[in-house]
């Protein structure tokens, strides 16, 4: 191996021949750190990279196959799967908020989209909001001066606390478990836990394969945000407040 890369959520490897491996993990796919000359075997283990002291294996348990191997010849050819999103470590606020209106899109949308920011996925972006005590579905023309102020700092902030969290444990051993539900943040993946600013039990937009975190009280000024299967279901009944929703479970 000659360099290693991160090209937004992609991992980039430099081998001899000027030949780049390319893998995006996706969600279900893992890298695990096996003897030396490891064998592959069953429909999860999908690749090996031999080093003098392990095997770096590649594997995948989801059904959907979404992880991906590509090799890519010279920087022009790398260049080709890079989305184009800025990293906000190189970025000051006016680049920043330029960048996330260019289109009018919710917060959410916004942080999340590779074509404008690298490397942030759907927990770091509920952290992130978390933080800067924003709604997921505030929408980036109508956000105020404050509010970006707020906004950037807690998304460097956020990703900078988390970086170091994860080298630190990656120090003691090679990260087996990786997963986007960690103990210690505030609200991704802790739906009807409580939010470590306020108290009030995190709230959830469920929408596809993926879920939105928030608290209502930090972040939407006490207003539930309608799910959409829920809010369907329930129509007008749907509670607005969370004392609706309250009394809408005691019933």
């Amino acid at each position: 191996m000659r360099e290693l890369r991160r090209i937004g959520k992609r991992i980039a490897i430099s081998v001899d021949n000027d030949l780049w491996l390319v893998l995006h993990l996706m969600i279900a796919g893992r890298l695990h750190w096996r003897k030396p000359e490891a064998k592959l075997g069953g429909r999860q283990m999908l690749a090996a990279f031999d080093f003098p002291k392990g095997s770096l294996v590649l594997t995948e348990a989801g059904a959907r196959r979404r992880a991906s191997l590509h090799v890519f010849r010279g920087e022009e050819d790398l260049l080709s799967v890079d989305p184009g999103g800025i990293d906000v470590f190189s970025a000051d606020l006016e680049s920043f908020r330029a960048t996330l209106t260019v289109e009018n899109r919710t917060l959410k949308r916004a942080l999340t989209d590779p074509r404008l920011l690298s490397g942030i996925g759907n927990a770091y972006s509920d952290e992130i909001l978390h933080a800067a005590q924003l709604s997921p579905i505030s929408l980036t023309h109508k956000l105020k001066p404050d509010e970006w102020v707020r906004l950037y700092a807690a998304t460097r902030h956020t990703l900078e606390l988390w970086m170091d969290r994860l080298k630190a444990e990656a120090k003691l051993a090679f990260p087996e478990k990786v997963t986007a539900f960690r103990k210690g943040m505030a609200v991704h993946g802790r739906y009807g836990e409580a939010c470590p600013r306020c108290g009030e039990k995190v709230q959830r937009i469920r929408y596809a394969d993926n879920e939105t975190n928030y608290c209502a009280k930090c972040q939407t000024g006490g207003k539930v945000l309608a799910d959409r299967s829920m809010s369907r279901l329930l129509g007008s009944d749907w509670p607005r407040t969370l004392d609706e929703l309250e009394a809408l479970k005691r019933r």
